[in-house]
């Protein structure tokens, strides 16, 4: 069974830190591409970044350039999104979701739950 589960999220204030945590299990985690999504209330789902284990690409949308980092650790089939600098506009339900390939072709197929990241003014 294919499973991704989010961890980490919370109430941080601005310019604080989170760090999310997705731990997948169930697929060959070196062949798949790992993406960030968030959704905030009224708002469409965001791709925020990907790494693929199967390339070597990394993604990030420009909103959050500079802010995060999204590393993995293959050992752990774990993916990371370490968040600084957090803004208000930040807040919102943050989804791992997993696809055969590269950053650039991956189509999603699996996703995980969500956590939700709340960013205080």
């Amino acid at each position: 069974e294919v499973q991704l589960v989010e961890s980490g999220g919370g109430l941080v204030q601005a310019g604080g830190s989170l760090r999310l945590s997705c731990a997948a299990s169930g697929f060959t985690f070196d062949d798949y591409a790992i993406g960030w999504f968030r959704q905030a209330p009224g708002k469409e789902r965001e791709g925020i970044s990907c790494i693929s284990s199967r390339d070597g690409t990394i993604y990030y949308v420009e909103s959050v350039k500079g802010r995060f980092t999204i590393s993995s650790d293959n050992a752990k089939n774990t993916v990371y999104l370490q968040m600084n600098s957090l803004k208000p506009e930040d807040t919102a339900v943050y989804y791992c979701a997993a696809g055969v390939d590269g950053c650039l072709d991956v189509v999603y197929e699996y996703w995980g739950q969500g956590t939700q990241v709340t960013v205080s003014s």
